[in-house]
């Protein structure tokens, strides 16, 4: 299955913001909790919460910071 190059933008973010929330959230649980016995569960319950916020964050900021490195590396 193949997706339409127009479609790039939103598969970028909805793979982005799950790499993201994936990492962030299970290094600070680990970080304020432990690697203890439940873990697993905070750290899954901690990304469901995350990524439907990380979802928006990227497909409202990606273009304005494209524009800002741009900006700044040229």
């Amino acid at each position: 299955m193949r997706i339409a190059p127009r479609y790039a933008p939103q598969l970028f973010a909805l793979l982005m913001s799950f790499v993201m929330a994936f990492v962030m959230t299970a290094f600070v649980t680990l970080v304020n909790t432990g690697f203890s016995e439940g873990y697993l569960a905070r750290w899954g319950h901690a990304f469901i919460m995350a990524w439907p916020l990380a979802l928006v964050c990227v497909l409202l900021f990606a273009g304005r910071i494209r524009t800002l490195v741009a900006k700044l590396t040229s």
